[in-house]
């Protein structure tokens, strides 16, 4: 009861200061409830468990080849076998295959993100259908039905949960053509990839039952993952992998090259999923860990003002014979109350925070669209409040019984001791010093955006209009399919504005490519034993492509209608435009045209084409042009290995058209449209952007880390501006007296206004130096375990400097120019 009564007398005694209770609550509101925020954020992306059943016994196992800059290079077949063959402390395996399908069936034609999976894996991966069935053992093998099964979100956001999609016969085309009927929608889940809209099983890939695919180690295209076998341990399963493995390639050493560095890593599958949005969400957490210490040192400086103003309340109550304890009770009473207003207000503020927030983090992980309050939000506001609370109670300093040093009965104006003077400074550095690490990593993040929102990309990208219009095979001979697409060309040049339209198999920066490229050779250079061959880009493209683009040729010519109707006579010199880096690479101080390059990966042993069209492939081919460098996979061009193929001598895969027009490109999305849906209705038209707005689409989630980081800072500078002029106000309020004893002796104002300004700036020096200092151990700490985290650079790091000094030299203006203002008689009879 005796507790209830300190609250009743707190709040009474909070109620007397309106202005200081609502600044502390509000304050304390904005550090609780972004760290409760973010918490829920943290928790529903990379601690909640994955509804796969037993998720924390299921494993994802992945190839690399960091020699050649491969992080993924996927298994073949051959070597998942062995695996299945030989470790013992998983009880299966599940196996997917990357697909991109187009699918005719369901809607309106589309491209769509699947895989292709054998019968093990739904039940490796422990989920279960909320319609239907799942993948068995009973679909796998050449003569079972081609079966789908949609995801949750596809199933909900594209087909808007329609339970008559079960049953539906859909038509899927990729590396060939095959039916496929839908037999389930799998429950939410998190699929991995995380993007993935279907799963067929293996049959409707023809590529997967031929015999390449089967017996081909170094045909890899497919993900692997595993469940521990009871009482096994991730470490244990790690080991025999490991044996396992090294004893693969020993037995196979022509498949794994010894300059790739072949190597298998195993982590546990929920960390996998997560690892996209693990380092931005810790560091995000860090942030408003930040944010939180900024906002109790402000407020921490807000309650030592007011101790000090009620030093003669505090001394009645010790001479009244209050002990320290009651004392120390009344002040834990009234920051509770503030603390708990604060928290109220976080915690309501924090459910629109989460929505926002969760928004930010779906681009890097999907769980977060599907994040939702709970009571932990409750709980993380409350735990807060509550250190908030002790931290706060615990600051002042209390009158001893005995003494009457400090704070006395007087009832004068304040006087601040050399502790609270401390203590004040202290905050206030701790504030700067927490603001200046935020500042300086918002700022590396604004600089960097910058610096890649202003590279030159070599490209026209605000005047090429990029269409996804893939392949459709089924029915059509190869040549069908390139009249198809010159077809629509022709057609496209003759719309109003249409400089120039061309076929290409990449859109730069938002499709894939071929990942490392494919080795090859040319004229003048032998293979080496055990060493590999330099790699390059594969690229298809129309005559006129480099033109559509913007990119000139260097030397030699590009293709033409010659050239095309050559490649279909077998009796002609195959011919390609290579990029200018790999011309001067291959052909140092040489003419590159008229030279020849070939392909020597032992990957397109693989090809799905006639043993003609292989043979023709893997010829030696002419070079009849030089192009500039096209970097198509990094958002920063670098020097960049390309060959050019002319898209009839093939193979078309992921066909794209590129529109150079003088008009709104925009404007065109619905003519062509239009006019590729005339010549053929079940033709999936999709994707449609500018060059410009794809490379923006790419810098989204650097913009987005740029935007949020920098409210942090700001949110943080304006606290840290707040406690540094407090500070200097109540310093001069509390020095009136010495001000003007100094004024009356001679003093001049200016000397009193350069002093408090000095005051602030050395507070804001301090906070800076000791900023940098823990910035430096921070990220130094931090890149031990996130490789992502770099030191900010030193431009960054000055202009943060720079900016801190300067608010804090302005904060300290106003209270500077009331000290050099005080009246020296009003000041001399303050006492």
């Amino acid at each position: 009861m005796s507790f209830v009564r300190d609250l009743r007398v707190a709040a009474q005694s909070l109620i007397r200061t309106p202005g200081l209770a609502i600044a502390v609550v509000l304050t304390l509101s904005l550090g609780i409830g972004a760290n409760a925020a973010i918490f829920t954020l943290v928790r529903g992306v990379l601690l909640k468990p994955l509804v796969n059943r037993d998720e924390d016994r299921l494993i994802y196992i992945r190839q690399s080849a960091p020699g050649i800059g491969d992080e993924n290079t996927a298994f073949s077949v051959p070597e998942i076998q062995d695996f299945r063959t030989s470790v013992k402390t998983l009880t299966d395996f599940g196996d997917f295959s990357t697909m991109s399908f187009t699918m005719i069936g369901l809607g309106e034609p589309r491209s769509i993100r699947g895989g292709v999976v054998g019968g093990t894996y739904f039940d490796v991966m422990g989920l279960h259908p909320v319609l239907g069935r799942l993948i068995g053992p009973q679909d796998d093998g050449p003569k079972a039905a081609g079966v789908v099964v949609l995801t949750y979100r596809f199933w909900s956001t594209t087909l808007r949960k329609d339970p008559s999609v079960i049953g539906k016969t859909v038509r899927l085309g990729s590396i060939g053509d095959r039916s496929a009927t839908v037999i389930g929608v799998l429950e939410p889940c998190v699929p991995y990839p995380q993007d993935t809209e279907i799963i067929a099983n293996v049959v409707t890939s023809p590529h997967h039952l031929s015999a390449t695919m089967v017996t081909g180690r170094i045909h890899r295209m497919t993900e692997l993952f595993g469940r521990l076998a009871p009482g096994v341990t991730l470490d244990q399963a790690r080991a025999e992998l490991l044996t396992v493995y090294s004893a693969m390639k020993k037995d196979h050493p022509e498949a794994y090259a010894q300059e790739a560095d072949f190597q298998i890593g195993t982590k546990l599958l929920r960390d996998q999923i997560t690892s996209g949005a693990r380092t931005v969400l810790l560091v995000l957490l860090a942030a408003s860990g930040l944010i939180f210490i900024i906002a109790c040192s402000n407020v921490a400086n807000l309650i030592l003002a007011r101790t000090v103003r009620r030093e003669g309340e505090l001394a009645v109550r010790v001479a009244l014979g209050a002990s320290r304890g009651s004392l120390r009770r009344m002040l834990l009473a009234e920051s509770l109350l503030l603390c708990g207003a604060g928290a109220a207000i976080g915690v309501l503020s924090a459910q629109s925070m989460v929505a926002v927030l969760a928004r930010y983090a779906s681009r890097f992980s999907v769980r977060a669209l599907d994040l939702t309050v709970d009571a932990s939000l409750l709980w993380v506001g409350a735990a807060l409040a509550i250190v908030a609370a002790v931290i706060l109670a615990f600051v002042p300093r209390l009158p001893a019984a005995n003494t009457s040093s400090g704070l006395t009965l007087s009832s004068g104006s304040a006087r601040i001791t050399g502790s609270t003077s401390r203590r004040q400074r202290i905050f206030v550095v701790t504030q700067i010093a927490a603001s200046f690490v935020l500042l300086a990593g918002a700022s590396a993040l604004i600089a960097t955006l910058i610096a890649l929102q202003k590279t030159q990309t070599g490209l026209d990208t605000q005047h090429v209009l990029a269409i996804d219009v893939p392949a459709m095979t089924y029915g059509k001979t190869a040549q069908q399919v390139v009249d198809f697409y010159k077809e629509s060309m022709r057609r496209i040049d003759a719309l109003p504005g249409v400089s120039k339209t061309a076929f290409g198999n990449v859109v730069p920066w938002r499709d894939d490519g071929t990942r490392v490229g494919l080795q090859f050779s040319g004229d003048g250079h032998a293979h080496a034993p055990g060493v590999e061959d330099p790699r390059a880009q594969w690229r298809v493209i129309s005559p006129g492509f480099f033109a559509a683009l913007g990119v000139p040729i260097i030397a030699g010519r590009d293709f033409n209608a010659l050239d095309d109707q050559n490649q279909n006579n077998n009796n002609q010199e195959p011919v390609v435009v290579v990029s200018q880096t790999l011309a001067q690479r291959m052909f140092p101080n040489q003419d590159a045209v008229n030279r020849h390059v070939y392909w020597t990966d032992p990957v397109l042993e693989f090809f799905s084409g006639s043993d003609l069209e292989k043979s023709r492939m893997m010829a030696p081919h002419r070079i009849i042009g030089v192009t500039a460098d096209i970097d198509d996979g990094h958002v920063v061009p670098q020097p960049t290995l390309t060959i050019y193929y002319p898209f009839e001598e093939g193979p078309i895969f992921g066909a794209r058209l590129f529109i150079h027009t003088t008009a709104n490109p925009y404007a065109l999305v619905m003519p062509v449209t239009r006019l590729i849906r005339e010549m053929s209705a079940d033709q999936p038209v999709e994707h449609a952007a500018t060059l410009a707005d794809v490379r923006a689409e790419v810098l989204t989630p650097d913009r987005l880390n740029s935007l949020v980081f920098g409210v942090f800072a700001a949110v943080a500078l304006a606290i840290a501006v707040v406690g540094v002029a407090g500070v200097l106000a109540f310093s001069v309020s509390a020095r009136t007296r010495e001000f003007g004893i100094r004024l009356a002796l001679g003093s001049e104002p200016r000397r009193l206004l350069k002093g408090v300004i000095a005051e602030g700036a050395v507070m804001a020096a301090a906070g800076v130096l000791a900023g940098a200092a823990f910035g430096f151990v921070l990220a130094r700490l931090a890149g031990r375990y996130f490789v992502d985290v770099k030191m900010p650079g030193a431009l960054p790091v000055f202009v943060s400097a720079f900016v801190l000094m300067a608010v804090a030299v302005i904060a300290s203006v106003l209270p500077a120019a009331r000290a050099a203002r005080v009246d020296v008689m009003q000041a001399l009879r303050s006492e």
